[in-house]
């Protein structure tokens, strides 16, 4: 089932504690889950940033705009009840309760002050009623992707010689090859259209990893990964990585995940700009974004 977005989950939220009682994180998400229908998969979804479920995230949100509107106080550390004005709104049984129905409310937009963060859209202005947590990691996201693009398109209007020497400073960049100068000496020999070599797994050289590099623009199937195998093989190597610039097929993809005793790591073109990016190879930093949270133990009296 979809996660509902957490205007949806603020009246559910509202009648759980509606019983006046105190009542913790724990015991409010299990009881919306139960009460939403969420699978133990359902709740287990993770932000794109992989630190915070979103059924989480979005429950934190319909309390954070519930606490605001006066309709539930905090009691303690993740702890909560409903409010007198609460106990009232859910009197008047509303049919849902959501942003525009809290504008309504006396002192919510002044708790706001006055301002309308990100995210806080009502579902008719044809916005995706995201937390400010959501539009954030996913506009990185959207950015993101739209970087890698770009990247790929830089490199394929690059020279073969500079396409190796990238995959080089990238390879060095992740740890493999001691230094540069180590990584060059092993890998760099020119191929049909990429770079072949052997490459230190590690900065002492305790393994090596063959290394097959292709600018391609179509979709790359079994045979070429296969013959990657053989050439590996005819190496007595046991472990490679095949980077291209473009996808590898459903087939390509299967054929490496049966091989017996030889480890194949495929990186398409995607995950190669998504690497440059992690790793700071042909990208330059133009803004960054410090994202807090109140250190809940720093306020611990217990």
């Amino acid at each position: 089932m979809t996660i509902p977005d957490f205007q949806s989950i603020m009246l559910p939220l509202l009648k759980f504690i509606g019983d006046g009682q105190e009542h913790n994180n724990h015991e409010i998400a299990d009881a919306l889950a139960l009460q939403l229908g969420l699978t133990d998969e359902d709740r287990e979804e993770m932000l794109p940033s992989g630190n915070q479920t979103r059924f989480g995230n979005r429950t934190a949100w319909a309390k954070t705009h519930l606490n605001m509107a006066g309709l539930l106080e905090s009691t303690g550390r993740g702890r909560c009840r409903i409010t007198d004005r609460g106990l009232s709104v859910l009197r008047d049984d509303p049919p849902n309760i959501s942003i525009k129905f809290l504008k309504q409310l006396q002192g919510y937009l002044e708790h706001r002050r006055g301002s309308t963060p990100v995210g806080d859209h009502d579902p008719e202005d044809g916005e995706a009623c995201q937390t400010p947590r959501e539009v954030l990691e996913t506009s990185y996201q959207d950015l993101r992707r739209e970087l890698a693009q770009e990247l790929l398109e830089q490199i394929m209007s690059c020279s073969p010689r500079f396409f190796e020497n990238l995959v080089l400073d990238l390879l060095v960049a992740m740890g493999y090859g001691g230094s540069w100068k180590d990584a060059v000496q092993a890998v760099g020999r020119s191929g049909d259209g990429g770079i072949d070599g052997i490459i230190k797994e590690d900065k002492l050289g305790l393994d090596v990893v063959y290394i097959q590099a292709k600018r391609w623009e179509g979709n790359v199937g079994r045979p070429v990964v296969q013959a990657f195998a053989g050439s590996l093989m005819g190496q007595n190597a046991r472990k490679g990585v095949l980077i291209i610039t473009s996808q590898f097929s459903k087939e390509a993809k299967e054929y490496v995940t049966a091989l017996p005793q030889t480890k194949i790591v495929l990186i398409d073109g995607y995950e190669l700009a998504q690497l440059m990016i992690d790793h700071d190879i042909g990208v330059t930093k133009v803004a960054s974004y410090d994202v807090k949270k109140t250190d809940l133990d720093y306020f611990g009296e217990e």
